[in-house]
C-alpha cells in the first residue's frame, strides 16, 4: 500500500519524546505514529484483544472497578 502524507499538529514536548524514543529504538516518529494508529481498536473484536486495564487506558472501557475486572481477566486468561 502506498504511503499517505498527513500534516499533524503536535505538542512540542510530545515530538521531543517521540524523537528520543525513536533514537533509542532505531526507528522514526512516522513509524511510531503508524504503529500506534494501526493498533487502535476500531470494532468490538479489536476491543476484546486488550485487558480491562489497557482498554480503560485507551478510553474504550466503561467506568467500573478496574482492579476487580483485571483480576477476573487474569483468572480467565490463566485459570488460577
Amino acid at each position: 500500500m502506498a504511503k499517505q502524507s498527513k500534516n499533524l499538529s503536535l505538542d512540542p514536548d510530545a515530538v521531543k519524546r517521540g524523537e528520543q524514543y525513536s533514537k533509542l529504538h532505531n526507528t522514526n516518529v512516522s513509524q511510531l505514529v503508524n504503529r500506534f494508529l494501526s493498533a487502535l481498536p476500531v470494532g468490538e473484536e479489536d476491543e476484546n484483544k486488550f485487558s480491562p486495564t489497557v482498554r480503560r487506558l485507551i478510553g474504550i472501557a466503561p467506568d467500573g472497578d478496574a482492579v476487580q475486572e483485571y483480576h477476573e481477566h487474569l483468572l480467565e486468561k490463566h485459570g488460577r
